[in-house]
């Protein structure tokens, strides 16, 4: 399998020293590796060098940004000329380097049709590495912050998977503690499917952290292969075996009842900002599922009526978006819903506001996500639905981008609701992004001048020589406090 994540799984446990070439299309990125430890990167994307990356942590200013042509000397790193201007410190350099190498690698992940080439080279450097960034975490960071794609599942079924070393055990969740229990050496990893209480996508990407950590392994060939001719009608019977017919039924008929209240964006599970690659995988992951073919012919006739029109729904959904004319067209009109389907659809994003509101109370985070992006999609421009969803993400380390891009949106809705600023700002702290993170609390306080969490982390950066406030501060802190009385 052509994925990054394979290729750090070697370069990791053997300690490898080398280079790993990536190009896909336009993109090509060099990542250098010494001893198994991350300790170069070199990208030709624009939204990974390293101006950009200064930039948005927050290090330079925009004003600096726009005019970094004039700072370039040639066959001089831009970094050294800009600490000699005195834009940025040499703690700035080192955080900005650190995040760029990070970045590039991680990028990578969603990725599975580049084309990736290892170089083995023993002299890599010619001294010691001054920055090492840990394989482990950028596996499993990477495997979080991707999607599941039907590649991992190709590379991973009917495995005879067995348990190996618990070394990196520290990097699972509760839940991905819980497969690799399950782990005897005895079963498939098909059979593990059906023994798991993850859903299918959770599931496959779960088992590909554990191989890429080496909790597991498995020997080509030794579940068996299948007779040629039989694979394709194999692939749609795997998929209606995976799980019970039952209960894809009860999927189609309920998308039936409101297949026409969604947008064709709704219909395939995507954000209006998606690529056609994207809403391609979409499609043909829906059409796994619910095909007409592969429910049987054993359903009565209303129900094989529902299950075709949703699908026939889906397709057509798939042709207008990945036809960029018809897209358009079709964008231009998709702001005009009927009253009275809006009305539906704003109760229905109420209700899963609130829900996911409850879970977020909780603390049950990524619970929480789930509801609040279908919120989020269904109602677009409630500012309050994009302020739970950042805060959500805020508390789980891979979104935390994420985040940040939602936080933005509550305030470009409600300019003058502070604790979009106040959230955000909390959340550039984390980051170490000192100087956003001020700006953030200061535009609080010009919205609400009484506002407690920003007053306090605006005393706390104002006061010299007292102790910073560490992780354990953040995370026990009343994130936004108490709002103004009216």
């Amino acid at each position: 399998m052509e994925h990054i994540g394979f290729y750090l799984k070697d370069i990791y446990f053997n300690k490898k020293s080398g280079r790993l070439i990536f190009r896909d299309r336009d993109t090509q990125k060099y990542l250098f590796f010494q001893e198994g430890a991350l300790v170069h990167a070199k990208t030709n994307n624009s939204q990974e060098l390293f101006g950009r990356v200064l930039f948005s942590l927050g290090k330079i200013s925009e004003e600096d940004f726009d005019r970094l042509d004039e700072y370039i000397v040639p066959g001089k790193p831009i970094g050294e000329t800009l600490i000699k201007k005195g834009l940025i410190t040499e703690k700035d350099l080192e955080d900005g380097l650190i995040y760029q190498m990070r970045e590039i690698a991680l990028n990578l992940f969603p990725v599975f049709d580049g084309e990736i080439k290892y170089q083995e080279i023993e002299d890599i450097l010619d001294q010691s590495a001054e920055r090492t960034i840990d394989v482990s975490s950028l596996i499993e960071d990477g495997i979080r912050r991707m999607k599941y794609d039907p590649a991992l599942k190709e590379f991973l079924k009917e495995k005879i998977i067995d348990p190996k070393s618990k070394e990196f055990i520290f990097h699972l969740t509760e839940k991905e503690k819980e497969l690799l229990d399950m782990v005897k050496g005895t079963s498939s990893s098909n059979e593990l499917l059906r023994e798991s209480n993850l859903g299918l996508e959770s599931f496959w990407k779960s088992l590909y952290l554990l191989y890429c950590l080496d909790l597991i392994g498995f020997e080509e060939g030794k579940a068996g292969k299948k007779p040629e001719e039989t694979v394709q009608k194999e692939e749609t019977e795997q998929e209606i075996e995976e799980e019970d017919v039952d209960k894809r039924v009860e999927e189609v008929l309920t998308l039936h009842e409101n297949i026409d209240r969604l947008d064709y964006y709704q219909i395939l599970d995507v954000s209006s900002s998606s690529s056609k690659q994207e809403i391609k995988k979409s499609y043909f992951h829906l059409a796994r599922r619910y095909h007409p073919d592969i429910f049987g012919q054993e359903l009565r006739s209303d129900v094989r009526e529902k299950i075709d029109a949703v699908f026939a729904a889906i397709t057509k959904a798939y042709n207008t978006l990945s036809d960029e004319a018809k897209r358009q067209s079709y964008d231009s009109k998709r702001q005009t819903i009927p009253r009275e389907d809006r009305r539906n659809l704003a109760e229905q994003a109420e209700k899963k506001f609130r829900q996911g509101k409850t879970l977020y109370d909780r603390g049950m985070y990524e619970d929480s996500l789930i509801l609040l992006e279908e919120a989020t999609q269904l109602m677009p421009e409630k500012a309050n639905y994009f302020l739970l969803l950042a805060l959500s993400e805020s508390k789980i380390p891979v979104f935390r981008k994420r985040a940040e891009q939602h936080f933005l949106r509550s305030i470009k809705l409600d300019s003058w609701n502070p604790e979009g600023h106040v959230g955000l700002g909390l959340l550039y702290k984390k980051e170490g992004l000192e100087v956003k993170s001020r700006k953030q609390f200061e535009r609080a306080l010009r919205v609400d001048p009484d506002h407690p969490v920003a007053q306090k982390e605006l005393k706390k950066t104002d006061t010299k020589g007292k102790r910073k406030m560490d992780l354990k501060d953040l995370l026990s802190m009343d994130l936004f406090g108490k709002k103004k009385k009216k």
